[in-house]
């Protein structure tokens, strides 16, 4: 396992970390619903999300007996040299794929790959497996017609937070049916592994209100589709997870990044100084630098060399 605390990096100046430890000092702690009354008062005056110029295309996946709505964000240059599949955050409860769409705009255009965004269903209304069971349906997809469709194989999955959770869960089940290695990597922005509360990590995030709102109903949270740190991790692809050093989920990460590694997987870890949950999407330089990161490493698991780096505009 390749361990980088990045307050020690070159890649982070110094002048970084004060500045996002003196953009957070001002910034209230944000914190979720406690109830599904709250959860809606919060929805209701949520804002749309903003418009992505060019805009995605809006398509239903058909999978088995699933038929999943996504958007697609194809780069402006026409050149595609991979593709990304983006799994929104928001607690299993909140956000949606049109939320990502300014951001998988960039994504698309500075990198030339396609992104897919899963609009996958939200808990408490359609709780575990619901999500699961939608992006499950999307990747299946796309290892099978990603070529055929979008003229490329090379396949990364990903997410933040609640999304970074579905993609490990997500893998597992690729796992299991044979088709885990569509998938080139898998970048992880600190996800949620254990959601059982057994844990010294879980124990952590035992009152949180997602964890009623998607998984209330199951007596076993040790289920590895729900919590994926209990898993069998083996055969996975190389994984790239990102967190921050003032993140709850901390612990968590830090567990599963070892249990990863334990498996015999390719795990990279970075964890940023005097960064909380949900860091990369804060208007920082830390942020910038942490998304600049991963977008490299991403690049180099979809294979492309140094020189064909060099010929991207």
């Amino acid at each position: 396992m390749r361990f980088e605390l990045d307050a020690l990096s070159a890649d982070v100046p110094v002048n970084q970390v004060d500045e996002a430890r003196n953009f957070y000092a001002s910034r209230p702690s944000g914190r979720g619903p406690n109830s599904f009354d709250e959860l809606t008062e919060i929805r209701a005056k949520t804002p749309a999300p903003s418009p992505a110029e060019p805009p995605a295309l809006e398509e239903t996946v058909e999978h088995g007996n699933l038929r999943v709505p996504v958007r697609i964000t194809l780069p402006v240059g026409g050149r595609i040299r991979g593709v990304y599949l983006n799994i929104h955050g928001g607690g299993f409860y909140m956000g949606s794929a049109a939320r990502d769409d300014v951001s998988n705009r960039e994504l698309a255009d500075d990198l030339e790959i396609v992104v897919v965004g899963v609009g996958y269903r939200l808990s408490p209304e359609c709780p575990w497996p619901a999500a699961p069971d939608d992006c499950e349906a999307v990747a299946a997809w796309l290892v099978e017609n990603a070529a055929s469709h979008f003229g490329s194989s090379r396949l990364i999955i990903g997410g933040r937070s609640a999304g970074a959770s579905l993609a490990v869960t997500t893998l597992l089940r690729l796992r299991d049916m044979g088709i885990a290695d569509g998938f080139a990597g898998a970048a992880l922005q600190f996800g949620t592994y254990d959601m059982s509360a057994l844990t010294p990590a879980g124990r952590l995030i035992a009152d949180e209100y997602f964890l009623r709102a998607y998984v209330g109903h199951v007596a076993d949270r040790t289920d590895p589709d729900i919590s994926p740190i209990y898993a069998d991790l083996h055969g996975l692809p190389p994984t790239l997870m990102v967190v921050g050093s003032e993140d709850v989920l901390l612990e968590d990460n830090l567990a599963m990044a070892g249990r990863l590694s334990a498996a015999g997987n390719d795990v990279e870890l970075r964890i940023y100084p005097e960064a909380p949950h949900g860091f990369t999407g804060h208007p920082t330089a830390l942020a910038w630098t942490a998304r600049r990161g991963i977008d490299a490493w991403m690049l180099e698991r979809l294979g492309i060399s140094d020189a064909e780096r060099q010929t991207r505009s």
